[in-house]
């Protein structure tokens, strides 16, 4: 729950902003990069569902996962704008730069959220709904609200809002939940920890002036370099189980395993690594670059090894 300090300090960047914003605020507001990869591992989990559906239902899906995933990012920057104004990283965005009020912002991730589940669950199914409900709820109240200010562990749990999209895809194709989707909600959910904190160290002072208690901040930066690696290891793990458990084929096995040998060795370096200018930190920036890679290519090899399987690709 806000507190009245919270909200008095908020009202500040950005509230007297006197011109309208422009389209490209409300996009920015959205975050489209992040939205780039949710978009894409939802795509992903519908078309690697057992199960046929109409290419206006999966167009829909995948729309409204897109407008849920833009809701969030604006309520996150509506809530966080005091925050964002202090960061070197975020400063230039809509609310603390000043090009839009922060009331404006609210409203459009509000109405953002609700047409997107009342669509998903008129046009797809309630089950869908439901996940992308839940998705958009736990990254705003949970994950911004609750425990980014409060705790390092924040991007440990609140890690499960960025996981939710391949379940809804799934769902959305099948409407239910079956072992595979939950093992990507695993493998989201275990890879947020390493490619958040690896951008973490190299952005220590960011968080530490705006009194964010990310992981380096409280720890330090050797607790975190071998937090990294910890969460590597069960990722791995998690990649390679559903060629292990035979839901998925060797196409899969053999994209996932060779992508994760070298997550796991580029956390190492990570580990190993005792830089302490954030300005030469090249294991920790080459983890983060590559982390965005990886699970853009484990996915589509999921994809891939599905339609292989199924004999659309032959």
């Amino acid at each position: 729950m806000m507190t009245t300090g919270t909200l008095s300090e908020m009202r500040g960047p950005g509230a007297a902003a006197g011109l309208p914003a422009e389209w490209r605020d409300f996009l920015a507001l959205t975050k489209p990069r992040v939205m780039t990869l949710v978009v894409f591992t939802g795509l992903c989990g519908l078309l690697a569902a057992p199960a046929s559906i109409h290419p206006v239902l999966a167009f829909t899906a995948i729309l409204c996962i897109a407008l849920g995933a833009g809701a969030a990012g604006a309520l996150n920057q509506w809530y966080e704008a005091d925050i964002d104004a202090m960061m070197r990283r975020t400063a230039g965005r809509p609310l603390p730069a000043g090009r839009m009020d922060r009331q404006s912002a609210l409203h459009f991730g509000v109405g953002l959220a609700s047409f997107s589940v009342l669509l998903m669950g008129l046009a797809v199914n309630l089950l869908a709904a439901a996940i992308l409900l839940a998705s958009i709820l736990f990254y705003v109240l949970v994950y911004t609200v609750w425990l980014k200010r409060r705790t390092s562990q924040n991007i440990v749990i609140g890690g499960a809002a960025g996981a939710f999209p391949a379940l809804i895809g799934w769902a959305a194709a099948t409407g239910r939940v079956d072992v595979l989707p939950v093992l990507l909600f695993a493998l989201v959910f275990l890879w947020t920890p390493p490619h958040f904190w690896s951008l973490a160290l190299f952005v220590n002072t960011d968080y530490a002036n705006a009194g964010v208690p990310m992981l380096p901040v409280v720890a330090g930066r050797r607790a975190t370099r071998a937090q990294v690696l910890l969460y590597s290891l069960p990722m791995a793990a998690v990649a390679i189980a559903p060629y292990a458990l035979g839901l998925a084929g060797a196409l899969y096995g053999t994209v996932a395993g060779a992508l994760s040998l070298v997550f796991v060795a580029l956390a190492v370096r990570v580990a190993v690594s005792r830089e302490t200018d954030q300005a030469a930190m090249k294991a920790e920036r080459r983890l983060f670059a590559f982390s965005i890679l990886y699970l853009f290519l484990v996915f589509g090899a999921l994809v891939a090894d599905h339609w292989a399987f199924s004999g659309i690709i032959a």
